[in-house]
């Protein structure tokens, strides 16, 4: 069964018709395919680690472990988006090592 959220349900208090369709995106999104329930979980869980989302990768780690992920498994997924998130900082950073523009520029 799939997770969602209890702030989508929360949402649902408020505009009920537009919460069942982000249900059904969250549903289709998560439902097994091509990619296995774990890995979904963990993909998920290096986004939310990624958007800073700290209550979501607490879920998503508790979800990715009933699914049989272990804490390695966990951890590639946290490196994979400081990964991500470390890039632009380094290529922002190579600025200052840049040669000056010349006055006349």
């Amino acid at each position: 069964m799939t997770h969602i959220p209890w702030f989508v349900n929360e949402y649902g208090n408020f505009d009920s018709i537009f919460c069942e369709q982000v249900k059904k995106v969250i549903e289709m999104a998560m439902a097994p395919g091509v990619l296995d329930a774990k890995t979904k979980v963990l993909i998920v869980l290096a986004l939310d680690t990624l958007k800073g989302a700290a209550e979501g990768v607490r879920v998503l780690a508790a979800q990715a472990r009933e699914l049989g992920a272990t804490d390695q498994e966990i951890a590639e997924a946290i490196r994979l988006a400081y990964y991500v998130a470390g890039m632009d900082p380094l290529k922002t950073g190579l600025n200052a090592f840049q040669p000056r523009p010349h006055k006349n520029d």
